[in-house]
C-alpha cells in the first residue's frame, strides 16, 4: 500500500474514466453487435453473439476500474490486469489486419479500448508501486 500516492485524484479520475467508458461501450457493443462490422464495410458477423459476449467482458472491465478510482491504493492488481488485456488487443488485432483478414477501419477497437488508456494506466501503476520499491528504486 502507498499512502502518499503521487497524482492520486489524477488517477481516480482516470479510472472513473475508463469504467464509464467501459460500461459505455461493453452495453452498445451487447446490444448492437454488429456495429463494428457495419463501420468497417465488412459482411455481418454469422454469430453477433460472440461480438456481445466481448461488449459483456468489456463492461465489467468497467466495475473494475471503479474500484481502482474508488481506492487507488489497492488498485495496483486490477489495473495491471487492465493494462495487459489492453496490451493484448492489438497484438491479437495486429495479425488481423496485417493478413487482410480485417480491414484497417477496426483499428478503431485498439484506439478506444487499448491504446489511449496505455499512458495513463502505466502512470498509475508506477505511482501505485509498493512504497519499499518507490523509497529506494534501486532495489
Amino acid at each position: 500500500m502507498n499512502p502518499t500516492m503521487k497524482r492520486r485524484r489524477l488517477h481516480q479520475l482516470t479510472f472513473a474514466l475508463a469504467g464509464i467508458y467501459n460500461i459505455g461501450w461493453g452495453l452498445f457493443s451487447a446490444l448492437r453487435p454488429q456495429w463494428l462490422f457495419r463501420f468497417a464495410g465488412m459482411p455481418d458477423a454469422n454469430y453477433p453473439e460472440i461480438f456481445a459476449c466481448l461488449g459483456m467482458v468489456v463492461g465489467l472491465y468497467g466495475v473494475i476500474y471503479f474500484e481502482v478510482a474508488r481506492r487507488p491504493e489497492q488498485g495496483r492488481l486490477l489495473a495491471g490486469v487492465g493494462l495487459v488485456g489492453k496490451v493484448l488487443g492489438p497484438i491479437g488485432l495486429a495479425p488481423l489486419i496485417w493478413t487482410g483478414q480485417w480491414p484497417p477501419a477496426t483499428i478503431v477497437l485498439c484506439l478506444t479500448n487499448d491504446l489511449i488508456w496505455w499512458i495513463p494506466f502505466g502512470l498509475y501503476l508506477y505511482d501505485a508501486r509498493p512504497a519499499t520499491i518507490a523509497a529506494n528504486p534501486s532495489r
